[in-house]
């Protein structure tokens, strides 16, 4: 096996152990508000979300090619600026999860794939029209809508269930999660496996294994699908309790509006092409729920963190991607020490973690000074 076949199964298996990060940091989006509000059990809820990421994963590949020929000049990318950018997406991912942050692993794996095409290939091969078109324009608009539509769909649950026995409408609204969550889990994995994809697609154009424009094989649609499932049942644990219980105090009629919202808009999105983050709507959804309930404390100072995390993803992905690119750059020494350099900080992540540890026995409780104390120096 010669060295350009060598480094194109390094990039599909960094492609994959991408994905794998990109399904427990975003276990959170189709769950957090069903273990919250009891709904669902958590290990429970991890299951149910693997496996229909796993089959979202086969309904379209409309996103996949967005990334493979979209935003990036295929002709002018090389495995080694893709493996670069997939470190900058894995390295964000892995740091933003020990802060229990729920920031877009769509937007870390574009800005790391942006930072390492832009070293190696210059500007000519970003397709900057596209990158505001396809990805900033909808990180503005897709949370905004989501919080209005559940700020407005909450307000109109209370209203109309008013009158009714409380109890009796937690009931009903947490049997009706289990629908909603499960709707949000298969739309994560209609859109975010695709991004995988995606790059596992690029990567072999570059390779020359596939044609200008073709689209994902099967084998390549199915280890995306299977690596985010898997990734999903770890659970991401940290940003669940953030998403759950962090943001605002939910109850089962603002879950259930927040997972239909946020299902609406990402289903729509990934039929029109807009790979968007699917953190940020869902966030945006828990976030608007929280407005439309009468007296629901937001914690605005939580709020703070997830948004500063959100415009930091982009350049701050770009420039390790960036930076792998131009280590990358410099011979196979240099691939080494950036592979290197990448295992040893997320080794160093995890360790990090079992310091205050938060699994499905503790995802409940509310975020604590700890947590909130080692979130701050982590993005400080």
């Amino acid at each position: 096996m010669d060295g350009v076949s060598l480094l194109l199964v390094a990039v599909i298996v960094t492609a994959l152990a991408f994905d794998f990060t990109n399904g427990f940091h975003d276990t959170a989006n189709s769950m957090a508000t069903s273990i919250a509000t009891g709904a669902l059990a958590p290990r429970v809820a991890v299951v149910i979300a693997g496996v229909l990421n796993l089959a979202g994963a086969f309904l379209s590949t409309t996103v996949a090619k967005t990334i493979s020929g979209g935003i990036v000049n295929d002709t002018k990318v090389s495995l080694t600026m893709i493996f670069a950018g997939l470190l900058g997406a894995i390295l964000w991912n892995m740091l933003t999860w020990l802060a229990g942050l729920p920031s877009s692993s769509s937007h870390a794996l574009f800005g790391g794939l942006i930072g390492a095409v832009w070293v190696g290939a210059g500007t000519s091969a970003v397709r900057f029209g596209q990158v505001v078109e396809k990805i900033v324009l909808p990180a503005v608009i897709s949370p905004a809508v989501a919080c209005v539509a559940a700020l407005l769909a909450t307000y109109l649950a209370y209203v109309i269930t008013r009158r009714a026995p409380r109890g009796s409408v937690n009931r009903a609204y947490r049997t009706g999660q289990i629908g909603s969550a499960s709707l949000v889990a298969l739309a994560h994995g209609t859109n975010d496996a695709q991004k995988t994809m995606g790059v596992i697609t690029l990567a072999l154009i570059s390779a020359g294994v596939l044609g200008q424009g073709a689209d994902p094989p099967w084998w390549v649609i199915l280890s995306a699908g299977l690596a985010i499932s898997l990734g999903t049942y770890a659970g991401g644990w940290r940003i669940i309790r953030t998403m759950g219980k962090g943001l605002t105090d939910i109850e089962s009629p603002q879950g259930f509006t927040a997972e239909t919202t946020a299902t609406t808009v990402i289903l729509t999105s990934s039929h029109m092409g807009f790979p968007l983050s699917t953190t940020q709507v869902c966030a945006g959804g828990i976030l608007g729920a929280g407005l439309g309930r009468k007296l629901a404390e937001i914690r605005w100072g939580i709020a703070g963190r997830i948004a500063v995390s959100w415009v930091l993803t982009l350049p701050a992905a770009a420039a390790v991607g960036g930076t792998s690119a131009w280590l990358a750059g410099h011979g196979t020494a240099g691939l080494v020490l950036a592979a290197g350099g990448a295992l040893a900080a997320v080794g160093g992540m995890y360790a990090l973690s079992r310091r205050h540890p938060v699994d499905a026995k503790n995802v409940n409780e509310v975020p604590g000074e700890a947590q909130q104390d080692q979130t701050d120096d982590l993005m400080a």
